[in-house]
């Protein structure tokens, strides 16, 4: 067993209090037409939610100093990740590829069509 003092908060359901508010916050927002507040919403009220959790149930704050630290790194190689793969993903075509279907979803402004015919799956071409 470990010498150092084990935190416990009396205060759990005032925490859960406050995750289920966050929730029905987001879902109100989702259901929102206005497509900043939607992604605003989400991705701020995540950010709010994984905060809370990670400093109240998973104890980071009384953690010895390097775990924060390679949380952090972990999220900055997520980030280096993310910028090295979306200029491929978020292309229409490439040098042997094209996606016909996203490129017509863009032109007309609208989902994909669920029972579509596509030339492949997810709608992507090749040319050999």
């Amino acid at each position: 067993m470990t010498d150092e003092p084990h935190v416990h908060h009396s205060n759990y359901v005032m925490i859960w209090a406050v995750l289920v508010l966050l929730l029905i916050v987001s879902v109100l927002a989702s259901m929102s037409s206005i497509r900043w507040v939607v992604l605003v919403a989400a991705f701020g009220i995540a950010v709010v939610k994984a905060g809370v959790v990670a400093k109240n149930f998973m104890h980071i704050t009384v953690e010895k100093r390097w775990v924060p630290y390679l949380l952090i790194t972990c999220l900055v190689f997520m980030v280096i990740l993310l910028a090295g793969v979306a200029p491929d993903v978020m292309r229409h075509s490439g040098l042997r590829w094209s996606n016909d279907a996203a490129k017509r979803a863009v032109e007309s402004g609208s989902r994909i069509p669920a029972g579509s015919s596509q030339s492949a799956p997810g709608g992507v071409s090749r040319h050999e």
